[in-house]
């Protein structure tokens, strides 16, 4: 656990998920007082649920005003985009995430796309359609399946990976003329299908400035073996093998810096957490994604494992100053798997009651709640897609993955499901 800092500051974290409760139990085990809205079961036992829903922008300010925070961490997407840090410093609250017009390397995939056109920053080839017809014969002239992407926010499920051109149509068909993900959909991304192995990677930024924490791998198929639909997340690990210090020295240089001086010169600059979605080729970093905002699960194994106080470093981007702050190495190894509800990610089952979660846990152990609820007796009940995330930290990551798997074994609720793959490929290297 982090070390108490000097004095007790009073966090508001704005979520419900794991990526939440990871960091509202992080912040609470370093001394502070957290308020989280709208939370969970899991929040709800290190701190206080206040019932204000994440994109409720006016009322999570009036809270933050009533409630004198000294900081407030916003948690998803969405309220960023919609201008919850501009509105809470407009009030003079200090907040950890980008203004509105940063939030649009996230919020919108084509400006991102023609973003890092502009500052040379290295990603696939796009081109960017409204038009369904035209759209389809871009694929079919090309004679090869493209990576079909919603521009806007559509919970992580808005990206098609096709194997072939007649797959690629078909989700253009679903976004374009049906409207499958709403205005989000309605212009879409067409890119190249990158070849290589996926990381995330996070830096804290202050708006010149940026700290990298430990590359972590997200595994986002519903099941075993990458198949089935992508959903927002089913496990993740830390450290990530394939982000070797000349790779992690080569996204600094190659592709946070130039977006961080980019967006200062496009006067926006970048504060709060850059996520950098990587696609790594024989050594060589490109962008799939920017997402402004930690990864969930990514959060669940970048929390145990960073070396420092939260707090602090959080504080520190908000306030626009992290160069005090020394960059740490990750503390041993974590894994997180991520256990479903039925029918998850289509349409998930709720209301269910989930069983085992009162034994003590194994030392290094965690379970960080997403889609969950106390019920009327004080059962603990699914209420969303992605449940629990249920993982360790460990000197290794075999450590880890045995402990995370074992607890995972030990929890059950109707219909739930996880992959039993999560960490394979890093567990297969000789390195972790």
């Amino acid at each position: 656990m982090t070390k108490p800092t000097q004095r007790e500051a009073h966090v508001i974290v704005v979520g419900g998920g794991a990526r939440e409760h990871a960091f509202a139990s992080a912040l609470a085990a370093a001394g502070h007082r957290v308020t989280t809205a709208p939370g969970n079961a899991g929040t709800a036992a290190v701190g206080r649920n206040v019932d204000v829903k994440a994109d409720d922008v006016e009322g999570l300010v009036a809270l933050a005003e009533r409630e004198r925070a000294d900081l407030v961490f916003v948690g998803p997407e969405a309220p960023l985009t919609r201008g919850l840090v501009d509105a809470l410093q407009a009030s003079g609250l200090r907040a950890f995430g980008p203004s509105k017009a940063a939030a649009r390397l996230e919020g919108s995939k084509a400006f991102m796309k023609r973003f890092c056109a502009r500052h040379g920053v290295p990603t696939a080839s796009f081109e960017v359609f409204s038009d369904a017809d035209a759209a389809e014969r871009h694929v079919r002239a090309l004679g090869r399946p493209l990576v079909v992407k919603a521009d806007g926010l559509a919970a992580g499920k808005g990206v098609v990976v096709p194997a072939s051109v007649d797959e690629a149509c078909a989700a253009i068909d679903r976004m374009l003329r049906r409207g499958e993900f709403g205005e989000a959909g309605a212009t879409v991304v067409l890119e190249e299908i990158l070849p290589g192995e996926e990381a995330s990677f996070h830096a804290v930024c202050d708006g010149t400035r940026a700290m990298p924490l430990v590359a972590a791998q997200d595994h986002k198929r519903v099941f075993d073996d990458d198949r089935g639909p992508n959903t927002g997340g089913m496990g993740a690990y830390a450290p990530a093998p394939v982000v070797t210090p000349e790779v992690q020295a080569r996204v600094m240089r190659e592709i946070v810096e130039p977006t961080l001086a980019g967006m200062a010169a496009e006067g926006n600059p970048f504060r709060g957490v850059l996520f950098v979605g990587l696609m790594i080729d024989r050594g060589a970093p490109r962008v799939v994604e920017f997402n402004v905002r930690f990864g969930d699960p990514e959060a669940t194994v970048l929390v145990p494992t960073y070396d420092g106080d939260w707090y602090e470093l959080l504080d520190a981007s908000a306030r626009g100053d992290v160069s005090g702050l020394a960059v740490r190495p990750p503390r041993g190894a974590a894994l997180s798997v991520v256990m479903a509800a039925e029918g998850y990610p289509a349409r998930p089952r709720t209301g269910d009651r989930i069983e085992g979660l009162d034994a003590p846990l194994p030392p290094g152990a965690f379970v960080m709640h997403a889609g969950t609820t106390k019920g009327p007796g004080g059962d603990i009940l699914t209420s969303g897609g992605r449940v629990l995330a249920v993982g360790a930290c460990a000197p290794s990551l075999a450590q880890a993955s045995a402990v995370a798997y074992d607890l995972v074994g030990r929890i059950h609720w109707p219909g739930e499901h996880h992959r039993r793959d999560i960490g394979r490929r890093a567990l297969a290297d000789r390195r972790t």
